[in-house]
């Protein structure tokens, strides 16, 4: 009997995220076409593994373009510990919804989607909902080797003492503790929840993004080119406009 090797998302299709983002500049989506206005609705961007908010520029940028009030996760590079890098965007994101007076619809892309739903399983008095990019909320390691590799870095960093990153003990130690408790809750149902997938995706294996809890939807995109393609981009502008916010409070001052 033969030994069936483990699968390994295709790399080779990440070097199409440059086409990608040249075909979103020409596309009738990029100048709103078929997507609802925002309508000044808050909405709060988290970035990927390894990466910091530049990397969602595009996207926010056409959000404010489509008529959304958004604002970065701060995060220069996302390579630390989950449970201080998910406080830190929980103080953000109470002051937004304090100062937008409803409460803040959160897009994550890759591992800020993990967090995102992190967070909308925490505070779901802050969050209307959340859209994730090619997040594996089902397994967060079910992606390529050489994303293993560079979490195995990070890692011996941190362990080492280098700040701001994550350490061997996140896996197992009392500081992620809660955080990996509720990675396995379920969103609550007054959270909306789509989550977006791709199986061109060459980072992470597709199946670890279809989690029950969400609206699923099925994208052609490269794992980078998330944040950078047309069609992605479409069904993020109408899953936001399904989280419209009923419950309004009275706008700070």
């Amino acid at each position: 009997m033969g030994v069936s090797l483990p699968h390994f998302p295709p790399l080779w299709r990440e070097s199409f995220a440059g086409v990608e983002a040249a075909a979103l500049r020409r596309s009738s989506v990029w100048r709103g076409g078929g997507v609802p206005n925002g309508e000044g609705r808050p909405v709060l961007l988290i970035p990927g593994f390894m990466a910091g908010d530049g990397s969602l520029a595009t996207m926010t940028q056409w959000l404010r373009q489509n008529g959304y009030h958004t604002r970065r996760a701060g995060i220069r590079m996302n390579v630390g510990c989950s449970a201080d890098a998910c406080a830190r965007i929980e103080e953000r994101l109470e002051r937004f919804a304090e100062e937008s007076g409803e409460r803040v619809a959160l897009v994550g892309q890759s591992r800020g989607g993990i967090f995102a739903r992190h967070l909308a399983v925490r505070r779901p008095d802050l969050v209307s909902g959340i859209v994730t990019l090619g997040s594996p909320t089902v397994n967060q390691l079910n992606t390529h080797p050489v994303v293993l590799a560079n979490i195995l870095l990070v890692g011996t960093l941190g362990t080492g003492r280098v700040p701001g990153m994550l350490r061997f003990t996140c896996l197992r130690g009392d500081c992620c503790r809660r955080f990996r408790e509720e990675f396995h809750a379920d969103v609550p149902p007054e959270v909306g929840y789509t989550a977006i997938y791709s199986k061109t995706d060459g980072i992470v294996n597709w199946r670890a993004c279809l989690d029950p809890c969400a609206d699923k939807v099925e994208v052609r995109a490269s794992h980078l080119g998330m944040g950078l393609n047309a069609e992605v981009f479409a069904e993020v502008g109408h899953a936001l406009a399904s989280y419209k916010d009923e419950h309004v409070w009275a706008r700070a001052a």
